[in-house]
């Protein structure tokens, strides 16, 4: 990954929160809830899984930058989405970790060496799983999710 495009990714991954927020503005409670397209997450459960994902790659981040080659456990996310209630609770706080976790990660990203982009360490179902592959996977990850929630909202209209 060349210097550019990892700025680029940088900027997209700061812009994250707010374009989760974006997609859920003037949402209803009900429509937060809705499950209008067969087989997909609410607004709120993708919310809830945006909070406990950022929380995981945060640590995942810390891991690949302090630790000698680090194992990266992955996580059953409808496991964590069933189990943990995302449809039954208020998403303020998810939204509060969110933000909280890609601002305190990204005053790290923003401080990392050529070196410390370079680490790596392994994942439990990907191998090989490095600083850039974060940054590649989590870049787009609330963009993705903030076009899925608009994509709900299309189908409710």
């Amino acid at each position: 990954m060349d210097r550019l495009e990892r700025e680029s990714l940088i900027e997209q991954y700061a812009a994250g929160y707010d374009e989760v927020i974006a997609a859920l503005a003037g949402m209803t409670s009900e429509q937060l809830t809705s499950h209008p397209l067969a087989g997909k997450w609410s607004a709120a459960e993708i919310v809830h899984h945006l909070a406990d994902s950022e929380m995981n790659s945060a640590i995942r981040l810390r891991r690949l930058l302090c630790e000698t080659d680090p194992l990266i456990e992955a996580y059953d996310e409808a496991f964590y989405a069933r189990h943990l209630g995302y449809n039954r609770r208020e998403i303020e706080p998810a939204l509060d970790a969110l933000r909280g976790a890609r601002a305190t990660t990204l005053q790290i990203i923003r401080q990392m060496t050529e070196q410390d982009w370079q680490r790596v360490g392994r994942h439990t179902t990907h191998g090989r799983y490095g600083a850039e592959d974060w940054l590649r996977i989590y870049a787009v990850h609330a963009h993705n999710h903030a076009q899925q929630i608009r994509r709900l909202r299309e189908s409710m209209a």
